[in-house]
């Protein structure tokens, strides 16, 4: 039996126009709903704040849950998220209520979980040595780092008994340690004995490396409308523990194909039902299936132009939202009024011509186009229409619905006016370009 370790919150979607205002217990929770949709058997041992503790045993326990063990209390903060973007489009602006006055104070457990052979654990304000010490020295540990642990050497009391370490790309470890080269955490990993290291790529997929023999699998990310991505790492992890005696690819692309089903729905029947329709899919046919691949460190290989009227005196939110957005998932912007200067508006025709011939030679170097064409800006349109005619890959972000023309759209690589989509159309294209490259 797979067991569960970590903290219960609850998740506070903040209102957003367009979007479902929700409130739903999270973080080892979201792993708990996981397992329970692709049926494998599991228990909880939860970090908790007092008055959860009802609640979350009795809900749990309707979820499949064998047993739930209380580990820790949660005291001074109620373990509520406010979340600010659950889409994660950009950051997503995660607020932890009182976070400076949490403290955690762990349970005795008697030998309650000595008992749990395969334990995933999700790191939180609770200490990780003094929790060692509550299982047999034979049980084998896996770790989703997505917070709560900055300093991989705070796992040397559990080195040799690890199995699977999984790190998301949006990780205080990862920004620390892998942004720029990955290498250092795969020797960090190797050195403490793990046998496989899961990194999670957002949209662009995962990578699965075997710390023992080198190999790394590449599992691609099937991108739709998101309509919550609000613990679907958690899923990921938690399924793919579950099918690891199937082997660790098998068991990877198994709970990547749950994390997607969860970021279609927050309704747990819905997600039940989806999960359980893929695991009627052989492996063989899950390949075949495609989807995207793009892995952190390849995105700044492509240049992708900024056309927007990026300028200083323009109205801000939509576009500044854009640059976050496409800086947050580590792609390469080029924007040509920072690189060729923005014109005066009485500037004579040599200096037009002079931007002009600039601004072109940039999106000719460019691999793709990302246009937000705000107030039917013409000088957006043309710059789509030269990307067209050069036959690269646009995006083009309409949030105002102003520019719904038929050369715009059927010119369009995609063509949205939400932002969610448009982002996912651009790693769809620049994961073609990849393959087509290599």
């Amino acid at each position: 039996m797979l067991l569960l370790v970590g903290e219960i919150y609850v998740d506070y979607t903040q209102p957003k126009l367009g979007l479902e205002c929700k409130l739903r217990l999270g973080g080892v929770v979201h792993a708990a709903r996981g397992a329970w949709a692709a049926d494998v058997e599991y228990s909880v041992a939860a970090v908790c704040p007092s008055y959860l503790v009802e609640q979350a045993e009795r809900y749990l326990a309707s979820h499949g849950c064998s047993e739930f063990i209380l580990i820790g209390d949660v005291v001074g903060a109620p373990n509520v998220i406010l979340i600010g973007d659950s889409t994660e489009v950009s950051d997503q602006k995660y607020e932890d209520l009182l976070r400076d006055e949490k403290r955690v104070v762990l349970n005795e457990t008697d030998s309650f979980l000595e008992a749990f052979s395969e334990v995933l654990i999700f790191p939180g304000r609770f200490d990780l040595s003094s929790l060692r010490s509550f299982f047999s020295e034979s049980a084998s540990f896996s770790f989703d780092i997505a917070y709560g642990l900055d300093d991989l050497s705070v796992l040397d009391d559990y080195a040799d008994n690890l199995r699977a370490l999984i790190v998301s790309t949006s990780s205080t470890l990862f920004e620390t340690e892998g942004a720029d080269d990955v290498a250092l955490l795969l020797a960090k990993m190797k050195a403490l004995g793990a046998e496989v290291f899961l990194l999670k790529e957002n949209r662009g997929g995962s990578r699965l490396f075997d710390l023992q023999n080198g190999n790394v699998e590449n599992v691609p990310a099937v991108l739709r409308d998101t309509v919550n991505s609000v613990g679907v790492g958690d899923v990921y992890s938690a399924v793919m523990l579950g099918f690891v005696d199937e082997g660790w690819e098998e068991a990877a692309w198994r709970g990547a194909s749950a994390a997607t089903s969860y970021s279609q729905t927050t309704y747990p029947d819905d997600f039940k039902k989806s999960v359980q329709r893929a695991l009627k899919l052989p492996l063989s046919l899950l390949r075949t299936m495609g989807g995207t691949i793009l892995p952190w460190h390849v995105r700044q290989k492509y240049s992708i132009y900024f056309a927007a009227p990026d300028f200083a005196n323009f109205e801000r939110e939509i576009l500044d939202g854009v640059i976050d957005s496409l800086s947050y998932h580590n792609f390469h912007l080029r924007r040509p009024i920072e690189e060729n200067g923005e014109l005066p508006p009485d500037s004579n025709l040599a200096n037009l011509k002079a931007t002009y011939s600039k601004d072109y030679a940039l999106i000719q170097e460019c691999d793709a186009v990302f246009a937000v064409p705000l107030d039917r800006d013409p000088g957006t349109l043309v710059e789509i229409g030269i990307a067209i005619a050069l036959e690269k890959p646009v995006i083009t972000y309409d949030p105002k619905g102003e520019n719904d023309n038929t050369m715009v759209i059927a010119g369009s690589t995609r063509y949205s006016q939400g932002l969610d989509e448009c982002l996912n159309g651009l790693f769809d294209a620049l994961s073609k370009l990849s393959r087509d490259r290599s």
